[in-house]
């Protein structure tokens, strides 16, 4: 399991939540293992009380399976969540990304350009991990344009099923399409053409249905 850094005046029941959502997306956390609460309390220096309480938030959404008094495992993939999880995603997404065609301001354009850059520099170097957390930052980036940050905080623990799906997509079909769906929203947002925005983040957030047949292929112990 990789450790984050805690966050200044972050509580222990948020680090641990931040920390196991990183974890089971970037698949170190693989669908299937089994977790303690002991040992995940351990490695991450805090008592059990709020591990076991980002344990509950997790179950919560499914992605955590929790047998009382028995054990704890990282769910394996189930489709039809993912769906459920894609659906909220490009519901809100595709409403913050029309916001944020009129709302955009030049230092917003600027912020979107510098992530994209990012993405391309981790991309081309292989940086699987910190290319999904820049692709997490241009999407979280625009619900803030459009002034909807809070929607954004609400759907991501549901998100996890469909981000988890999108880092093995990444592993299974390399190519460049994440960041280049990325740069062609990004000019739509400049441009104020709201029409294009929401037809390329529909398209962008439905490119895991594609790679299904290579998912499944790579990772059959996860389904």
């Amino acid at each position: 399991m990789r450790l984050l850094e805690r966050l200044p005046r972050e509580t222990g029941r948020d680090y641990a939540l931040r920390t196991l959502t990183e974890n089971i997306i970037n698949l170190d956390l693989a669908p299937g293992c089994f977790v303690s609460e002991s040992e995940l309390a351990g490695k991450m220096g805090l008592s059990r009380t709020p591990v076991r309480e980002a344990i509950i938030e997790l179950s919560k959404v499914k992605i955590i399976e929790v047998t009382p008094q028995k054990f704890s495992r990282i769910a394996r993939i189930d489709y039809e969540l993912v769906e459920e999880s894609r659906f909220l995603r490009v519901v809100t997404e595709c409403a913050a990304v029309e916001l944020a065609c009129s709302q955009a301001r030049p230092e917003d354009i600027q912020q979107l350009e510098e992530i994209l850059h990012l993405q391309q520099f981790y991309y081309s170097h292989g940086m699987l991990t910190r290319l999904m957390s820049a692709d997490n930052q241009f999407h979280n980036l625009i619900f803030s344009i459009a002034h909807k940050s809070q929607v954004y905080d609400l759907i991501q623990n549901f998100s996890i099923h469909f981000d988890r799906v999108r880092r093995m997509s990444l592993e299974s079909v390399n190519d460049l399409k994440i960041v280049e769906d990325h740069a062609a929203i990004l000019n739509a947002i400049r441009s104020k053409d709201s029409d294009q925005a929401l037809a390329l983040m529909k398209r962008h957030l439905s490119r895991y249905k594609v790679d299904a047949d290579s998912i499944r292929k790579k990772y059959p112990q996860y389904f």
